[in-house]
């Protein structure tokens, strides 16, 4: 059974980690893949072949979801090479600039609201329209444990992804009466190529403080996406899922 089988979705940031594991799963389900990366041209090019092979459309897009302008003529333009149609937003690029918030500079700050935070509001704005006048379509905004309850030396990405919260929250409550959802996924732990570069002592003593005993996978994540963009979740909006372990209980 493909949950997502004749669904357009478009994801950001998708060229590693929790974005491509999203968009290998969701063309897996049958859903067709418009994808956005910043400078991983290889990888997006790898990463196309890779979705077409399994049958489905899909299409790369270098864009900047940051920038307000491109992110409205990126839309449009998969508007046009996908039928006019998309049925689902995943909000996933994101980037950290980790630091005590006594050495961070206004530069770093900025950054990671930016485009953790800022292109939120421009993806969402620029699918808007098309989604209220299909009456349906599912919003996923991606953001985090420490979105929910801080990090130290992460003021910046925990202030960017407790944002995200509050606005997939009132979207939910602006567009839920056009059949409208939006839903936040709030990763843990999750070990991706970026975790890989931590030291082996750090990952394990991750590990054991997690009630699962186990870092998550960016299939833990893609699997959880799944359930939100799919009609299995047609009663569910205005929700933060913490895909954790049991990090935060």
């Amino acid at each position: 059974m493909n949950l997502l089988e004749g669904k357009t979705a478009i994801i950001t940031g998708a060229t590693r980690g929790i974005g491509k594991g999203i968009a290998t799963t969701f063309a897996k389900q049958g859903a067709h893949i418009a994808f956005t990366y910043s400078s991983s041209v290889d990888a997006a090019i790898s990463l196309e072949k890779e979705l077409k092979e399994m049958g489905v459309n899909a299409k790369g897009y270098q864009s900047n979801a940051a920038d307000y302008e491109q992110s409205q003529e990126l839309v449009a333009q998969i508007l046009r090479d996908f039928d006019g149609k998309i049925d689902v937003l995943v909000n996933n690029a994101g980037i950290t600039k980790d630091n005590l918030l006594m050495r961070m500079g206004e530069d770093d700050f900025d950054a990671v609201i930016q485009v953790n935070l800022k292109s939120v509001f421009n993806m969402t704005k620029a699918v808007q329209k098309t989604m209220l006048r299909q009456r349906k379509g599912s919003l996923i905004f991606m953001s985090s444990v420490v979105g929910v309850k801080g990090n130290a030396g992460q003021a910046n990405y925990a202030a960017s992804k407790a944002g995200i919260i509050g606005f997939a929250k009132s979207v939910a409550l602006e567009l839920g009466s056009r059949n409208i959802r939006s839903n936040v996924i709030a990763p843990g732990f999750i070990e991706t190529e970026m975790t890989g570069k931590l030291d082996d002592k750090v990952v394990e003593e991750w590990r054991k403080a997690i009630p699962l005993k186990r870092g998550g996978t960016p299939q833990d994540i893609a699997d959880a996406c799944v359930f939100m963009a799919s009609d299995l979740s047609g009663y569910i909006t205005g929700q933060v899922l913490q895909v954790d372990g049991g990090m935060l209980t």
